[in-house]
């Protein structure tokens, strides 16, 4: 063999080679992200419930997979703030403390005023108001709603509408990571078909604002659905809580 044929046979090696460990990091970044989106739509939508355990080997025996993507998938998660990492104890599905849970409101209500009001300013513009319009249309749905889990996607969905239409990615971005499934998973247990009516006919006016071009009205509508249902956390029972949050 001349050294024209080893080089080229070398070549050929070195890139099978390359070629299979890029070949295992995509397909180990794939297993991992399908676990993360599975894990996390089980904690929005209520089947993973804030307090319940997710232990690594239940996860690798349902998902059929090694640790190895199980444990990224809760790193990430932790990263999000949707699964703690407790010591001696493993991966937890979180739950707030009172202070959290209240504090997560201080925040988010100037943050999605605003957001209200970007979204009205930007509501004709391209495709925006038939994506709005058919981002909420189960608000418009006379059903009563009666149950949490079934109403939290509901709710999700409605504000996610005006995150994504209200043209600041930051501001959506940041938006979307206070913790609104962990906030609406624990609001459940005390949760009336009243307060839930009361949810909807809110989400209804602010929808009316934003669609009439009224950016002081839909934030001001915000504003009320927020501080409601924060009056609604700040009269619920400490067991609700996670408790051991220093003041």
């Amino acid at each position: 063999m001349d050294e024209h044929e080893r080089t080229e046979q070398d070549s050929g090696i070195a890139t099978r080679a390359n070629g299979s460990r890029d070949g295992n990091a995509a397909s180990h970044g794939t297993t991992v992200d399908r676990v993360v989106a599975q894990l996390r739509e089980g904690v929005m939508n209520g089947t993973l419930p804030p307090g319940q355990r997710l232990v690594e080997a239940d996860l690798t025996r349902d998902y059929g997979i090694s640790r190895g993507p199980v444990r990224e998938a809760l790193r990430r998660l932790s990263a999000e703030g949707l699964v703690e990492l407790v010591p001696n104890r493993g991966a937890v599905v979180r739950r707030l403390s009172y202070r959290e849970t209240i504090e997560l409101f201080e925040i988010r209500l100037p943050l999605e005023c605003q957001a209200a009001r970007l979204a009205t300013a930007a509501i004709d513009h391209g495709d925006n108001r038939d994506r709005f319009n058919a981002a909420i249309t189960p608000i418009w749905s006379d059903a009563p709603r009666r149950y949490g889990t079934a109403y939290h996607e509901e709710n999700r969905e409605f504000h996610e509408a005006i995150f994504a239409i209200c043209g600041n990615r930051q501001l959506a971005d940041l938006c979307r990571r206070l913790q609104l499934p962990l906030i609406m998973l624990q609001l459940s247990g005390v949760m009336t078909p009243a307060m839930y009516a009361d949810s909807v006919a809110e989400h209804r006016e602010i929808a009316r604002c934003i669609l009439a071009g009224d950016a002081e009205g839909a934030a001001a509508a915000v504003w009320q659905h927020l501080r409601r249902a924060q009056g609604i956390v700040e009269h619920m029972p400490a067991s609700t809580f996670r408790q051991g949050e220093p003041d």
